[in-house]
């Protein structure tokens, strides 16, 4: 050849080197400026923006639930990985992640050489520049390319900005596992109810596996196939050195071990609680806008909540309330079971009541506002009513698959009993415990906060606090048991008041602490006349009740409506020696670079003196020691009902340490109440019928010592056998100077016990 054509073919040689090079980078260069389609700018690049769901954590730290639109996101850094995920993910997605700069060349030649048939080339850098930036790679070729190009671009950017480490941590935090598992966190909680630092090397296999197509390799539908691609993961950790011959073939032989673990608003624990605090939220962002004018988003913006409530509390609540509950409601069935079935669960109305009552109901569902909405008339919508349909239905035992009629559904969730319970700390105002009923998901009104019942003889303690508080009475103070009447415009009465005791008995004399054990009427009605209705409401409202109390004396007994929250708030006072504080369910809120937002300022009320919170205390004492509260200290005798058993008499309580409490029934048993305290834990429940026609026949199981205190009983047992909790069992701190009388050891007192007739009890008193 000669020396001419040699210079040729090396000068088109460089030629073409130069131009392909050229070429080459002068794509890149096209594409960094946008040529090929807008690229993020730096900004973007060192801030990606994706959505963080808001985060709620509990006071002993655990997330309980979160608030997201779309991406349930909750990012992690590089040191929360176990070093198995990180070992799995760089064996089978990138083995050498470390050495190149964001694009593995030899993985792109050998793919483009093989047509993709021995593997992609797609390094994790460009696994998360697609994932951020890029989007679902188009069908189009010449698309597809372009997007390549820009994935190329974006992961020199990327690795120029951020360490090998940050960029697997953004990789498997941005990461959508399916089933609302967007990122790693979320995706560790769902499928193996785990944080991912905790994480077995099986279990983060299965989640690598699932980075080459979360639908297809879905552990929930296709098990199998996704059992093969974790073996996959574990060939390349072999094949990797990461782990031996021996290890893998005992890996591959696992089960999946899915532990399937939704998060939902409508699962899992607090339910309620979480769904006040979602409201909460959203007044507190109107009132509270970033530092540009804008408002915070729940759902988007990564914030977290650090509440009050106690995961350890909250569990045992629901576990306690659901237990006693089943028992209650099946004996509810049982006696339901010989009440005509058109009448039943409703004990007193007739039937032109009771289809009233229910069309009520239905107006009041979602069904009928969503037909309303969509224009149809009233007698479409009643005509959709009593259409069979398909449906899934709530029992004790799991749901149920039916098929009924809307309007009997509304029947059948009508038969069940509802319930709910809250604890507070009286010495913070932190509520620890939560729960509004015992099914979200079936029962989404909140019976802690939004619903309102009367509440019986708990109200009597506030009248029993303001005689001692006015008049200076000792619980040592004796008071006749007879019929007291209040006369006709006295105290706001428009006619004589003459409440009459449980059961129609009188003809004895009581002590003050025993008549508040047993809830005597006829001794509220005394105590009423002395001090009036304005004093009484004013120091219940003093305490937090904002429900309205009518300025009458029948408030005595508890005819106000008042919610369960408003009442744990109150009674804390009691425990907190007269300081009311108003109930605290946050902390501080934070934002997601932890940035504090709100903290918290208890707000805090001087209501009784220390000295008349302690004796009252004294008083509620006596409701468990010699009143109706007396079986938290004794275990059940033997009945032959079982069901009975179970609710009334069967659970082995037999608590010793001092505990007060008021226990509270309202007319014809439609609310059960019980109100129990140690020094460091205030706790409510409320049992009762969506509707007042709906409730037990007989006192003996309708009553709150039956209907509600098992719950608390069920409760503070289990509390108190997790030492960790540091519930008191201390009694209650005495003030240091104690003017009134409590040991009533040194007072003569007449035996409560004696039975003497109405006749000659009114008879020997001068009536």
């Amino acid at each position: 050849m000669s020396s001419n054509k040699k210079k040729i073919i090396i000068t088109l040689f460089w030629l073409i080197l130069i131009f392909g090079l050229t070429s080459f980078v002068g794509v890149f260069v096209l594409a960094s400026k946008g040529f090929f389609g807008q690229m993020p700018d730096l900004q973007q690049l060192e801030n990606p923006k994706t959505n963080l769901a808001t985060q709620i954590i509990t006071s002993d730290n655990r997330i309980i639930g979160k608030y997201y639109f779309k991406d349930n996101r909750t990012p992690i850094s590089f040191e929360e990985l176990p070093q198995n995920l990180i070992d799995a993910l760089i064996a089978t997605e990138d083995e050498r992640f470390y050495s190149h700069s964001g694009v593995d060349w030899k993985s792109t030649l050998r793919a483009i050489y093989y047509m993709g048939e021995r593997g992609g080339a797609s390094t994790i850098t460009q696994q998360l520049a697609r994932q951020l930036f890029v989007g679902v790679r188009s069908r189009n070729i010449l698309e597809a390319i372009i997007q390549k190009i820009k994935e190329w671009v974006l992961s020199f950017e990327l690795e120029s900005r951020y360490t090998k480490n940050e960029i697997i941590a953004m990789y498997l935090n941005i990461y959508d596992f399916g089933y609302n598992a967007d990122g790693i966190k979320s995706a560790a909680k769902i499928y193996f109810d785990k944080s991912p630092i905790n994480l077995k090397l099986d279990e983060s296999a299965v989640l690598v596996g699932m980075l080459k197509n979360s639908s297809l390799y879905n552990p929930i539908r296709r098990p199998e196939k996704v059992r093969n691609r974790r073996n996959v993961v574990f060939n390349q950790m072999l094949r990797n050195d990461y782990i031996n011959k021996i290890e893998y073939d005992s890996l591959k032989s696992l089960d999946l071990n899915i532990n399937y673990t939704p998060e939902s608003h409508r699962e899992g624990l607090a339910t309620y609680f979480r769904a006040y605090l979602q409201d909460f939220m959203k007044k507190w962002i109107k009132n509270n806008p970033k530092e540009d004018g804008s408002l915070y988003n729940i759902y988007r913006d990564g914030l977290k909540i650090y509440t009050t409530i106690d995961s350890r509390l909250q569990n045992i609540a629901e576990t306690s309330m659901k237990e006693h509950m089943k028992n209650l409601q099946d004996e509810f069935f049982a006696q339901n079971d010989t009440v005509d079935v058109n009448v039943s669960p409703f004990v007193d109305l007739r039937q032109g009541q009771i289809d009233t009552l229910l069309m009520n109901s239905a107006k009041r569902s979602d069904r009928w506002k969503n037909f309303k909405n969509i224009g149809l008339d009233e007698n479409e919508i009643l005509a959709s009513f009593e259409k069979k349909t398909s449906m899934r239905v709530f029992s004790y035992n799991g749901e149920i698959d039916t098929i009924m009629t809307p309007m009997d559904s509304i029947r059948y969730y009508k038969k069940f009993l509802r319930a709910s319970m809250m604890s507070m700390d009286p010495n913070s105002g932190h509520v620890k415990v939560w729960v509004g009923g015992f099914d979200y998901k079936h029962f989404q009104y909140d019976q802690v906060f939004q619903g309102r019942r009367q509440i019986g003889s708990t109200f009597k303690p506030f009248l029993y606090a303001t005689a001692i508080d006015q008049l200076r009475l000792s619980p040592c103070d004796l008071l006749p048991d007879a019929l007291y009447c209040i006369e006709p415009f006295k105290h706001g009465n428009v006619e004589s008041w003459c409440p009459k005791n449980s059961g129609d008995r009188y003809g004895r004399t009581r002590t003050l602490k025993n008549a508040l054990a047993n809830s005597i009427n006829t001794i509220s009605a005394r105590l009423m006349d002395r001090v009036g209705p304005r004093p009484v409401i004013d120091l219940a409202k003093k305490m937090g009740i904002k429900s309205r109390l009518p300025r009458v004396p029948s408030i005595a007994l508890g005819t106000p409506d008042i919610s369960l929250f408003e009442m744990v708030g109150a009674y804390s006072t009691f425990a907190n020696k007269g300081i009311y504080i108003k109930p605290i369910i946050i902390t501080r809120i934070e934002d997601k670079n932890g940035t504090i937002l709100f903290e918290v300022i208890p707000e805090t009320t001087d209501v009784l003196s220390e000295e008349s919170a302690y004796v009252t205390i004294n008083l509620l004492k006596g409701v468990t020691e010699e009143g109706s509260g007396m079986r938290l200290r004794h275990e059940g005798a033997e009945v032959s009902n079982l069901v009975f058993q179970n609710v009334v008499t069967g659970y082995p309580y037999k608590f010793e340490n001092p505990i007060a409490g008021k226990t509270g029934t309202t007319q014809n048993q439609s609310d059960g109440w019980f109100l129990g305290m140690v020094p460091n834990l205030v706790t409510g429940v409320w049992v009762g019928g969506e509707d007042r026609s709906i409730h037990f026949k007989d006192i003996a199981y309708g009553q709150g010592a039956t209907m509600a205190l098992p719950i608390w009983a069920l409760f503070m047992k289990s509390v108190y056998d997790n030492e960790d909790l540091l519930i008191s069992k201390e009694d209650f701190e005495s003030p240091d100077v104690l003017t009134i009388p409590i040991d009533c050891d040194k007072y003569e007192i007449i035996d409560v016990n004696q039975e003497i007739s109405e006749d000659e009890n009114l008879e020997d008193l001068g009536f």
